[in-house]
């Protein structure tokens, strides 16, 4: 389901050329530009589930600050993410699995759980594959 848009808060633009075994991908503004590298291949790029694993860990922090500042936690300077996304197929069609575990250490338990059902329900890369995508979030 769609909601309505209130406000557009910003537009990636990315231009692709090439595909996932020996493409390039730039941004208009040029803080991207990357080679792709199919997985399990000899080349120097990066593949597409790498840039989502990257792209989908970084906003789940985000959105796990987010819910932090709500409650007026101060979240640990050393928390980490790791984030796997795995490329599947089944009777000939591709389909994609993924994992965050996330570490919030010196938070109380119950309280870092929290944070990451609540960032799991604001983030938008969560909403996006929920339902379409096997996903495990779990707190290490």
């Amino acid at each position: 389901m769609m909601t309505q848009l209130e406000k557009v808060l910003y537009t990636a633009k990315v231009h692709t050329t090439g595909g996932r075994d020996h493409g390039v991908a730039r941004s208009e503004d040029g803080r991207l530009d990357v080679r792709f590298s199919a997985p399990g291949f000899l080349g120097t790029g990066a593949n597409p589930e790498q840039m989502f694993a990257a792209g989908w860990a970084a906003c789940f922090e985000g959105a796990i600050g987010i819910a932090a500042s709500k409650r007026r936690v101060t979240l640990p300077a050393d928390m980490t993410i790791d984030s796997e996304v795995d490329l599947c197929l089944s009777g000939g069609a591709y389909s994609l699995r993924a994992r965050l575990s996330v570490n919030l250490p010196g938070l109380e338990r119950q309280l870092a759980q929290a944070l990451v059902d609540s960032a799991d329900q604001t983030c938008p890369y969560s909403k996006a594959i929920r339902g379409n995508v096997d996903v495990t979030i779990r707190l290490v």
